[in-house]
């Protein structure tokens, strides 16, 4: 049996493990397990997995995942979300599907300090929902929204899925920030301007919010100076050199949780930030020690050698086999998380991209550009069906409203996406200008 044959045959073990509900860390160390053992015998897996845990979680870099998702969760508890929201409204939110606007920019501010699409939308949906409905918001329109701008968290840095990739590719992690910001800024404009078009061809269903005085706006963007100055110190910190990706964290962690105590955080709630950044912490890396017992199983197996191989001996062109992959992530989308994706798949798909030519690309520059290509459309996939797992946590705070009309409402949002992703993939530069220019 050839390495890709065996390799193919694992993966299909992998796929009923998940459709038997088992946990993808855990299926993905049995996997590896199973497969390095019928290749070495157990002695050697021994003496692999005696240094191996110690080997993944002594990595220094690994150490900013907790700390951004500390951040985020000072945040949540810091009412940093209302703060961005209340300022874009009273900014925006006399405009017809103003509101609806003032929810996205809100998402993409607190996605810069939060890092998590899902946790960007479930904070988002309890501070805009209400509001959107107190405006008489179309439920189409308003959970749509919702739903769709909570994926901001993921593509705007700092992104936990985008530290898990550096790593995975071995690549800086200030690096993958700087290429993925001006994708994410095009993402929210884009949010927005679907907004802008879908409230002109039907009015009724953003209607105008009240125009603020002055001194309001004034007020409501005085509110979110901690959210731009934390903002600012750690991407700016990143891109300047003045920090490490990890120290900037630490500094980021540090502000929110001062500004989470001085809006009244007590002492219950940092006990909760703590427990859940430690649970998350736990899944991620466990998940992460599950995806190095498969990668060295397929190292083994040659499986991504002999696919390279197979795959360019084709003479396919270079860009139809990109999109046959990004096709693949919007299927896998539809069916598992964001961060089980990448790390299933990135050992198989990533020496495919740099084994072929994409406009004279050098094999960093491709693993950057791949590396944000493939999180827009994992960002996708949480808001397409089946699964779309930001469309069931905003459809959980609105139970009125039926799953299928808010998968309705986010359709402009995915034609947003797809010029995006289609625009990204032809033009490189935008997302390795930044690169470029800090290199």
């Amino acid at each position: 049996m050839s390495g890709i044959e065996f390799g193919f045959l694992m993966f299909g073990a992998l796929v009923v493990l998940l459709l038997a509900r088992v946990p993808i860390g855990a299926a993905m160390f049995l996997v590896g397990v199973a497969g390095y053992v019928t290749m070495t015998g157990w002695q050697p897996l021994l003496s692999y997995l005696k240094t191996q845990a110690y080997g993944r979680f002594a990595v220094y870099d690994l150490s900013v995942i907790p700390l951004f998702l500390l951040m985020g969760n000072f945040a949540t508890h810091g009412g940093l979300s209302r703060a961005l929201f209340s300022a874009a409204s009273a900014l925006i939110g006399h405009w017809r599907g103003g509101v609806a606007m003032a929810a996205i920019g809100a998402c993409a501010g607190f996605g810069a300090i939060c890092g998590s699409s899902l946790a960007t939308a479930a904070t988002m949906g309890q501070v805009a929902l209400p509001e959107l409905r107190r405006l008489n918001y179309s439920p189409r329109l308003a959970t749509g929204t919702l739903a769709a701008g909570g994926t901001l968290g993921i593509l705007i840095p700092p992104s936990v899925v985008l530290v898990v990739y550096a790593i995975l590719a071995q690549q800086n992690i200030g690096k993958l920030f700087a290429a993925a910001f001006i994708p994410g800024v095009l993402a929210a404009l884009g949010y927005i301007s679907a907004i802008a078009i879908y409230v002109r061809i039907f009015p009724d269903a953003g209607p105008a919010g009240p125009r603020h005085a002055l001194a309001e706006q004034l007020r409501a963007l005085r509110d979110v100076w901690p959210v731009a100055t934390i903002f600012l110190v750690v991407v700016g910190g990143i891109y300047g050199g003045v920090f490490t990706p990890t120290e900037a964290a630490s500094v980021g962690t540090i502000g929110a949780g001062a500004v989470a105590f001085a809006r009244g955080m007590r002492r219950r709630e940092f006990v909760q930030c703590l427990l859940a950044t430690a649970e998350a912490s736990a899944m991620i890396f466990f998940i992460l020690l599950g995806a190095d017992m498969l990668n060295v199983f397929l190292a083994l197996s040659q499986m991504p050698v002999e696919l390279v191989a197979w795959v360019t001996g084709l003479g396919v062109a270079p860009l139809a086999v990109l999109f046959v992959i990004l096709i693949v992530y919007v299927i896998l989308g539809c069916l598992m998380d964001s961060l089980s994706m990448i790390l299933l798949t990135i050992p198989i798909f990533l020496p495919i991209i740099l084994g072929m030519d994409f406009f004279g690309l050098d094999a960093a520059e491709k693993s950057i550009w791949f590396g944000v290509l493939a999180l827009m459309v994992v960002e996708i996939g949480l808001i397409t069906p089946p699964v779309g797992m930001n469309v069931y946590i905003i459809n959980s705070m609105a139970r009125d409203v039926p799953m299928a009309e808010t998968f309705r409402g986010v359709a402009p949002f995915l034609l947003s996406d797809a010029l995006r992703v289609t625009l990204l993939v032809f033009f490189p530069i935008l997302s390795l200008w930044l690169v470029r220019l800090i290199d």
